[in-house]
């Protein structure tokens, strides 16, 4: 079975639009002052939606070299990341492009789903945010977190800012001076940069990796 997605326009890039920065800018003047001096900011995105779930079940829990590490040898060695090449590999094939085993049997089960017809990917599209990640949690080896990120980076949606996200926390406590960020303050936060959170990321991604003396000039 093929899906749609594999014809569907990729997602390349994440990108700050000026309705978003505007918008941010009026209802976070803190953050507004970061967006006037870090301007339009983008991300590359994952493209193909089936990609990206492989990508991000890769890369939980390691770190981001070690992640394109082992992408650019499955890439190279299948050429194309799809359920048509991953079942094809074995379970021990995939592990030895650097993964663990457990990942190596999560991706190649999702594979098999979603070539069967038992998991549409397709579907995942016509849903809202949270009916998406519902739907991307009952795949082995995706948390909210890993489905979150596949929202954002995999299809490009323009309202993600993760909880569980450790660098969007981070970004938060830096910018705002805070100690701690609980669920009540973070929802007031995220609800403050909606319909734009997917921007809001970005920048608070950039935030978290700013010097505290770079970060004080600004602000």
């Amino acid at each position: 079975m093929h899906y749609a997605s594999r014809m569907s326009e990729p997602i390349r890039f994440i990108q700050c639009t000026e309705t978003a920065m505007a918008h941010l800018s009026h209802a976070d003047p803190t953050l507004g002052r970061i967006i006037a001096h870090l301007g339009p900011i983008q991300r590359r995105g994952d493209g193909d939606l089936f990609a990206s779930v492989v990508r991000h079940i890769v890369g939980q829990q390691i770190s981001t070299a070690a992640q394109t590490t082992i992408w650019t040898r499955m890439s190279e060695a299948l050429t194309t990341i799809d359920e048509e090449s991953i079942t094809a590999t074995s379970v021990e094939e995939l592990q030895r492009f650097g993964m663990t085993f457990r990942k190596a049997g999560y991706i190649h089960s999702f594979a098999s789903q979603v070539k069967e017809g038992i998991f549409d990917l397709e579907a995942i599209k016509e849903m809202d945010d949270e009916q998406a990640i519902v739907a991307l949690t009952t795949i082995k080896g995706i948390g909210r977190w890993t489905a979150e990120m596949i929202l954002l980076f995999g299809m490009g949606r323009g309202d993600i800012v993760s909880f569980g996200d450790l660098a969007i926390i981070r970004g938060m406590k830096t910018l705002y001076g805070l100690d701690e960020v609980d669920r009540e303050r973070f929802d007031s936060l995220r609800s403050r940069y909606s319909p734009y959170g997917t921007a809001a990321s970005l920048y608070l991604w950039a935030v978290s990796k700013m010097e505290m003396s770079q970060l004080s000039a600004l602000l």
